[in-house]
């Protein structure tokens, strides 16, 4: 079997003309006809080029891999236990679920309170409003994208500088109104964000006090690309430093681009190149400009390199690691890229499992480390929360918590025009009757409870669903705080999860405790 998708893509908005008769190792159709207008990748690379490497109307939608990988974390279930409590008093009372506590906070020395094991990584497209502002609600970690500033009209850059970027300033405000107590904003930046101080002006101009400094990602693992069809912001572009291609300021480029002729310019991002001194030099100086918290994003990349990260990271005593498995995605990532670059998630969470053991070993200080690449729901969470244990605590969720924010949004506005989508009305027909976690929300904020975006409420209902399914996963194993949670808690389904990783299956665990009978 191929485990990779054919050439008809939702990504691209292709399809095969005979979906059902395709080579599976070309991913084409057994018979290609002169007749075909190319709805395939195929046909559509052949009418625009290295226009088709990138996904379909990325300005409306949010894309992720196609492929199907040979394990994931359907590979395992959920272990569960009837006798005794860990964590808590074996009372009645006390083991309800309810009662299982999955606090969580981050940072070395500047702690930062969580109200679950949860951070939203990066995102600064689509419904990035409600995807910070829900965070707030619900009191977890939001991640802030790169190259933010590429996006803001109204961004002023002096001496090759950032000094004003009303886009952040908006996005910081927005998860400030909504914070209560629990959660942080986090600021990331990519080589060009870092050439240009952006980090150092939300610092000192925003109050940020969470930063992270990205050295690659899932979806994407080249710098970031984006087309540009205008002259004049090609120019823009170039004169704030940005890689550019092909030259806009070059007369001959200017000349052939007004005649059609040529190539459309291209935004590249910069390639990170740090080395361990740069690296850790760079984190010093952040730290010693006012960022309260570090933190590191990094992606499936060669095990050299992930050695070398969380190596690096504990010498510099990093605050958090996201490492994102392949698979995920949400930008303008090559589709290509998506589906065949990069180590799937549970393959790249033991290896990282066995660098931070290793680690420990030897004494070395230990960087908090959150895994990331396609968690949706809490059986997933759970269970990456578990093949981690105790080295990996936190979880990323980036789509899921996206597409809630986005929902809640289609669905608010929905109402307010007096249309409630068919499928929920029978909740009711006004945001309140809709809305069930509203009424948590007045608990918090009065009745402007009321007035907080759908699409922000959306996100919060969504963790709060999540939250309350990893309590019961959690209180069905007998563990009533997330530090009890361990290997044990799952089962590896297939030989293939048990030999990758190291997990024995539920026979294998028999054996060993008849060994005791």
């Amino acid at each position: 079997m191929s485990y990779s998708k054919n050439l008809g893509s939702a990504l691209t908005n292709t399809r095969m003309r005979a979906p059902n008769n395709v080579s599976a190792f070309s991913g084409m159709c057994s018979v290609c006809t002169v007749n075909c207008s190319g709805p395939c990748e195929i046909g559509l690379s052949a009418l625009r080029g290295s226009e088709a490497i990138f996904p379909f109307a990325t300005n409306t939608n949010q894309v992720a891999s196609e492929k199907t990988y040979p394990l994931d974390f359907s590979h395992f279930n959920i272990n569960g236990r009837v006798f005794g409590a860990v964590g808590c008093e074996e009372d009645y009372g006390e083991t309800s679920y309810p009662n299982v506590n999955i606090d969580s906070s981050f940072g070395k020395n500047n702690k930062v309170k969580l109200k679950a094991p949860l951070v939203l990584p990066a995102m600064s497209k689509l419904n990035w409003k409600d995807y910070y502002a829900g965070a707030a609600l619900a009191g977890i970690a939001v991640v802030i994208g790169e190259d933010v500033i590429a996006k803001d009209d109204q961004l002023v850059v002096k001496d090759g500088e950032v000094v004003s970027s009303p886009l952040l300033i908006d996005m910081v405000s927005t998860f400030k109104k909504y914070h209560h107590g629990a959660g942080d904003i986090i600021l990331q930046a990519n080589p060009d964000d870092d050439h240009m101080g952006v980090l150092e002006y939300a610092i000192r101009v925003l109050g940020v006090k969470s930063v992270e400094i990205k050295l690659g990602q899932s979806a994407k693992g080249i710098q970031g690309l984006s087309r540009i069809n205008d002259l004049e912001r090609a120019l823009k572009f170039k004169e704030m430093g940005y890689l550019v291609y092909p030259d806009p300021s070059d007369p001959q480029v200017q000349e052939l681009f007004k005649k059609g002729k040529g190539q459309s310019f291209e935004k590249v991002g910069k390639l990170p190149l740090w080395n361990e001194e740069s690296l850790l030099n760079r984190i010093q100086n952040l730290r010693q400009y006012g960022a309260e918290r570090v933190c590191i994003k990094m992606g499936p990349y060669d095990a050299k390199d992930l050695i070398k990260l969380v190596k690096t990271a504990s010498l510099a005593e990093v605050d958090l690691i996201t490492i994102d498995g392949a698979g995920g995605g949400s930008g303008n990532s090559p589709v290509k890229m998506m589906n065949e670059w990069g180590i799937p998630t549970v393959y790249l969470e033991k290896m990282v499992y066995d660098i931070l053991s290793k680690m420990d070993q030897n004494g070395y200080y230990l960087p908090q480390v959150a895994i990331a690449g396609g968690f949706t729901m809490e059986d997933q969470i759970f269970k990456g929360l578990s093949l981690g244990a105790p080295y990996i605590t936190m979880v990323g969720v980036g789509r899921a918590a996206m597409a809630a924010a986005m929902v809640g949004n289609y669905v608010g506005d929905s109402i307010k025009k007096g249309k409630v989508p068919k499928e929920f009305e029978r909740f009711g027909s006004t945001l309140e009757s809709v809305f069930e976690d509203i009424k948590k929300l007045r608990l918090i904020y009065g009745d402007d409870a009321l007035n907080i975006p759908p699409g922000a409420i959306g996100l919060y209902s969504y963790v709060q669903r999540i939250s309350v399914g990893l309590q019961q996963l959690m209180a069905l194993n007998r563990k009533y705080s997330l530090r009890h949670i361990s290997q044990e808690d799952i089962i590896p389904l297939t030989e293939l999860a048990s030999r990758v990783t190291g997990l024995d299956m539920c026979t294998e665990r028999i054996k060993k405790e008849l060994l005791n009978l």
